[in-house]
């Protein structure tokens, strides 16, 4: 009988992948021994493997570049990464090292390129889209920008007010994009997007706002939908209706020369993902090409601001089980070592899939478990709600410590857990590695932060000796 977590694993995915294989009873992931790092740095334990961050980054060049050869699209392609998906120094100097380009969101992101321009890594090469709703703080620190010559920052305007701030702040000509404002799912709480401008207004703003402002060139159309890049049937509805602007805008603004498509390449959640990536960008390149053919209007420059899927697979957490709580004849609860509430926020927030799987005793009998943290909130959970299917470990047993990693958690969660500040329950922000490896390929760790001790928490609270 075939009771041990690996056969459970072998009957119901294809299994070593491509990041992760087995050695002996314990899980490699790119080939690094995770039991190693826990025995190196102890858990709870987050941690960053950079190489793939330029792994995703040359494969979306690569399947776009692909595409435009293929189509013979005479556009070019131009990878932007979405700072707010993971705003660490060890993470855009990893993403940059890929010659790419940046995207922001709020004020304090142009602090952060200032910095990354001071330190040679970002140069006015490198385009700067200033997405968000901006306010005076923003719109002064975007200005400082320009102003200092970086002629590549271009703000999106996001409302009919912006264009007037961003004028009386910059001393320069300066170049602007628009962001359409989307319609949303059906199964949403509202219509349309509360970010940018409707379709039907743009192109009647360009013509009173823009059009004979000599200061200002529109440069850019700039489309975002929440789902993200899926091949579905709303998602090319609304990437015609935006072509559809894009070619009206085009026909009276022959200075628009680039479609901005915005994020949403999604990441792995499951040992059962599949997307088709690169039919995904190469359908994309042909229905551009396509409308604008049809229309007899050049082709635009493509865009993409891909934050999740540049950082998301590089990152991880892991934990141990610390004990079992049999609540009743059917549920028994692991409760970790930490909190899903304040270490992987959107689990259960959005209920958002990670990857979960034990790092050792794969040659083991395994059961079905309930996962609990360690908060007094009954939120501080994950189940097969937010999992692919039920939970399946190996069987709990007090004298052979069970650890389980969650993968692919780099965009986001440290953010929005609060990381290095207080969190619920006061439960502290685990350590924090780095992984990387060196010119001959080989793995290299650094300590990134040490976990949070009671002292630091007090102090933010004002409890100063």
């Amino acid at each position: 009988m075939k009771n041990k977590y690996i056969d459970l694993i072998d009957q119901t995915y294809y299994f070593p992948q491509e990041e992760f294989k087995l050695r002996e009873d314990t899980l490699e992931f790119h080939g690094i021994n995770l039991m190693e790092l826990v025995e190196q740095y102890g858990s709870p334990l987050k941690f960053t493997y950079l190489p793939q961050i330029s792994n995703n980054i040359n494969k979306a060049k690569n399947w776009f570049t692909k595409a435009i050869e293929k189509h013979g699209y005479k556009g070019s392609y131009n990878y932007c990464y979405c700072t707010k998906s993971s705003h660490f120094e060890h993470v855009l100097n990893k993403a940059l090292e890929n010659n790419i380009h940046i995207e922001t969101s709020s004020a304090f992101d142009i602090n952060i390129v200032k910095n990354l321009k001071k330190q040679g890594k970002l140069s006015k090469d490198n385009f700067v889209i200033c997405n968000g709703f901006k306010r005076d703080q923003y719109i002064s620190n975007i200005a400082e920008l320009i102003n200092g010559g970086h002629e590549k920052c271009i703000p999106i305007i996001d409302n009919y007010e912006e264009l007037d701030l961003l004028t009386d702040a910059i001393d320069k000509d300066f170049n602007v994009g628009i962001r359409i404002a989307s319609e949303e799912e059906p199964k949403f709480e509202f219509y349309t997007s509360r970010l940018g401008i409707g379709y039907k207004n743009i192109v009647p703003f360009y013509e009173r706002e823009i059009k004979d402002n000599d200061k200002v060139t529109l440069k850019m159309l700039h489309f975002f939908i929440n789902t993200g890049i899926r091949d579905t049937a709303y998602y090319w509805n609304e990437l015609t209706k935006c072509l559809k602007v894009y070619i009206q805008l085009r026909k009276v603004c022959p200075t628009v020369d680039s479609l901005n498509i915005g994020g949403g390449f999604p990441i792995k959640n499951s040992l059962a993902f599949n997307y088709d990536y690169e039919y995904m960008a190469d359908e994309i390149i042909y229905q551009i090409k396509a409308a604008c053919e049809e229309a007899g209007v050049p082709v635009p420059n493509i865009f993409t601001e891909f934050g999740s899927f540049t950082v998301g697979e590089s990152g991880g957490a892991i934990y141990e089980v610390l004990y079992q709580k049999q609540q009743n004849d059917r549920e028994k609860w692991n409760m970790i070592n930490s909190s899903f509430i304040t270490t992987l926020p959107d689990s259960w927030a959005i209920s958002k899939r990670f990857i979960m799987l034990p790092l050792n005793r794969w040659n083991e009998e395994y059961e079905r478990v309930l996962l609990g943290g360690l908060t007094c909130d009954s939120d501080d959970y994950y189940n097969s709600e937010q999992h692919v299917a039920a939970i399946y470990l190996p069987k709990f047993n007090k004298k052979k410590p069970l650890y389980i990693g969650f993968f692919n958690t780099g965009a986001y969660q440290e953010t929005i857990g609060g990381f290095g500040g207080l969190q619920h329950c006061l439960i502290p922000t685990p350590k924090h590695v780095l992984i990387d490896r060196d010119e001959n390929g080989n793995i290299t760790t650094k300590l990134f932060a040490e976990q949070q001790k009671a002292e630091d928490l007090l102090k933010i609270l004002g409890y100063n000796e």
